[in-house]
């Protein structure tokens, strides 16, 4: 089927069923961000393959509400698709809702798939529609009975971490997780989202790509925990060993019966992290709050500290063994492409110990490429790389003892003056958030303000985050704590892990952005109260041929050098002395 045929078989079961406008977000019954094959449902239904957005159909219109990260990409890809890209304002938020209520008449339906869309937007939504008139329908799947040959759940084995790699035993958060339970005067706790799962239970797995997480829900109460997964996942060895930590097994498919049998039970429920569907089931005996083990898992033990400094390090090799391999290969015989440097870059980081695989498809945009954010190549729009132009490059690994995320910008040759300013403006940013200073208590949004002040200064500004939290061998994306203009109220606390990534982008020219994780530390306690700092975890050079040192101030050139410095201290005893020789002149002080 074509996309425009899946649009008007979607709107025939509309009519069939009377519905009047249909909503298809980017979801699953876990709230992922990032989707297992059965649930790539904007992708199945418009072409649309980003991470965030949300369709509305209605029998006279169909648009994808997404935001500024992927406008140029949504354009390219709803083309002859019929939908149409409308651009959100504010990231995240509902405003086809608001579109539905300006355009649809009083006493219209508007319905949605239950399973797909979190309690919280759920409710806002329906907020937003009853005002107008508008009757909401939660329950109603109108794709799978127009989806042929969809996808299947996976059925990936999950594994069990060891202590020694995750500083602390299931039992023991399962423990913290009670006391949570009994603060909250509840009789127990459903965790429906796979990160919080796999943190809570030291379990991995493979079901989304990119993630090693596994489809599942978790019932805690202050005596049980039920893990309901697919059990041919389960070795007898994974299955004896939840076991014996307290945690029983149930089929993954059972949830929804096993919760209805719980009437009269209180549960405390994250909205934000829990399906609609669900989330009515046990209605209406919910306490809302986060997830406590989303707060848990944010702040790293030392034990995660030390194996994601080693981490680094391996990081580190592997991105210096694929600069120099880039660098030596452009121009030569070889022709390099955007997929093909992805796929060195994997290999490079594949030769090293522990390593998973990728914490997220390698973003690598040449000249125009890099100036969207969140761009994946394909075989249609691979370039090929030439001897001058800008190439960006983000990427990550998933190793069992941490996780990267890294964003580099190489000059392959005759860089402009404007690159070279737009560079060192970015440069100047990125350095400010890692150096901020501030009080305990201070929230992402201050920093996010830090960090873009350099870049006001000259009156430019990117529209995406300034930085996101990062797990632990988990998602490289992790609340609650954000780095955005958004008043998120979740303090910085230390032991967090976060990206600090500003950027620049010309449409149609280039993309510059400059990407370090840092780790929140004490700093220093004084009669005003107690600082924090950051200190930078991510250990790989910094092109410094684009840096226009006079728009530096003395501190940045001192920081630049100071983590060159570092940088090569802590690579050098892991290369060969070719190597060593070509770090070491990427490394020089400015």
């Amino acid at each position: 089927m074509t996309y425009g045929e899946k649009l008007a078989a979607i709107r025939g079961l509309m009519k069939e069923k009377h519905i009047d406008a249909y909503l298809i977000p980017s979801s699953d019954p876990h709230v992922s961000e990032y989707l297992p094959d059965r649930y790539k449902c904007i992708a199945w239904a418009s072409g649309f393959t980003g991470s965030a957005g949300t369709l509305a159909i209605t029998q006279s219109f169909a648009g994808l509400w997404t935001d500024s990260r992927y406008f140029v990409q949504a354009r390219e890809q709803l083309a002859g698709s019929g939908y149409e890209l409308v651009e959100l304002t504010v990231q995240h938020a509902a405003e086809y809702a608001d579109w539905l209520a300006e355009n649809l008449p009083r006493g219209t339906i508007v319905a949605f798939d239950g399973w797909l869309m979190s309690a919280a937007l759920a409710a806002a939504v329906q907020q937003r529609l009853l005002v107008a008139g508008i009757e909401v329908i939660n329950d109603i799947d109108l794709l799978t009975p127009i989806w042929h040959s969809r996808p299947a759940l996976p059925q990936n084995p999950v594994y069990l971490l060891e202590e020694t790699i995750t500083g602390e035993t299931t039992a023991s958060k399962l423990a913290r997780v009670r006391v949570e339970i009994t603060k909250s005067h509840v009789d127990a706790h459903l965790i429906s989202s796979l990160d919080d799962i796999a943190w809570l239970l030291n379990m991995r797995g493979s079901d989304v790509v990119c993630n090693p997480v596994a489809l599942a829900f978790l019932l805690v109460t202050p005596a049980d925990a039920i893990l309901f997964v697919d059990q041919v996942k389960l070795s007898p060895r994974e299955r004896a060993e939840l076991l014996a930590g307290g945690v029983e097994i149930a089929d993954y498919a059972a949830v929804e019966g096993y919760l209805r049998r719980l009437s009269g039970k209180t549960f405390l429920l994250d909205p934000r992290r829990t399906c609609s569907h669900v989330y009515d089931i046990l209605l209406p005996n919910v306490r809302e709050s986060s997830n406590p083990t989303t707060r848990f898992k944010a702040v790293k033990n030392d034990v995660e500290i030390a194996h994601i400094r080693e981490t680094m390090v391996k990081d580190g090799v592997a991105l210096t063994r694929f600069f120099k391999w880039l660098e030596e290969t452009m121009g030569k015989e070889e022709t390099v492409t955007e997929l093909s440097i992805a796929e060195r870059l994997r290999q490079f980081r594949s030769e090293q110990s522990g390593f998973v695989g990728e914490s997220f498809d390698t973003i690598a945009g040449y000249r125009a490429h890099g100036a969207l954010p969140h761009y994946k190549a394909t075989t249609a729009s691979d370039s090929e790389l030439q001897p001058n132009g800008l190439l960006l490059i983000d990427s990550g690994g998933q190793y069992r003892t941490g996780t990267t995320d890294i964003t580099r910008v190489v000059s392959l040759g005759n860089c402009t003056a404007e690159e070279r300013v737009d560079y060192t403006l970015v440069l100047k940013a990125m350095i400010e958030g890692c150096t901020a200073v501030f009080p305990r208590g201070t929230r992402g949004y201050q920093i996010d303000a830090i960090t873009r002040k350099p870049l006001w200064d000259e009156l430019r500004n990117y529209g995406h985050g300034t930085g996101h939290g990062v797990g632990f061998f988990l998602n490289v994306h992790e609340g609650p704590h954000t780095f955005n203009g958004a008043a998120v109220d979740v303090p910085v606390e230390l032991g967090m892990v976060t990206s600090i990534e500003p950027g620049l982008y010309r449409e149609g020219v280039y993309g510059i952005r400059i990407e370090n994780l840092v780790l929140s530390v004490g700093h220093a306690d004084t009669s005003f109260g107690s600082f924090v700092a950051f200190e930078t975890l991510t250990i790989c050079y910094i092109d410094t041929q684009l840096v226009d040192r006079s728009l530096l101030d003395t501190k940045h050139v001192t920081w630049l050098n100071a983590y060159h410095e570092m940088v090569y201290r802590r690579l050098e005893p892991y290369l060969t002395a070719e190597e060593q020789l070509w770090l070491a002149k990427k490394t020089k002080a400015i």
